[in-house]
């Protein structure tokens, strides 16, 4: 009922900055919280910041505090991450998640690549 779509991923060298978007289309207006995950090369996929869609209250991993800016456009149906000082370290597949009220199961973008080269 939701469908998300990520963009805004490429290469960068460390110390540089990247913006993720996310577009969400369907049940929109059920919209609880927008957030973004992360998933390495054989590692488990972890969480890296999310957003309340109602109040904008944000929430961040310690990895990427202070460095990452989670974001949203409510008239616009857009989340954004903000990436800043990136490391080595945060080469990932990044994922938009969205959880819905009454939804049985949250929804997931099909990722984009981020790497930062050291």
């Amino acid at each position: 009922q939701v469908q998300l779509v990520e963009s805004g991923g490429g290469l960068v060298q460390a110390g540089g900055s990247l913006r993720l978007s996310c577009a969400a289309s369907g049940r929109t207006f059920s919209l609880l919280r927008m957030g973004w995950f992360r998933q390495a090369p054989g590692k488990e996929r972890e969480f890296v910041a999310a957003i309340s869609w109602t109040s904008g209250t944000p929430g961040y991993a310690d990895s990427v505090k202070g460095r990452f800016t989670v974001s949203r456009d409510n008239a616009k149906n857009m989340a954004y991450l903000q990436m800043n000082s990136l490391e080595p370290e945060d080469t990932a597949v990044y994922y938009c998640q969205a959880r819905v009220r009454n939804a049985a199961y949250d929804y997931w973008g099909q990722g984009t690549q981020v790497t930062v080269s050291s």
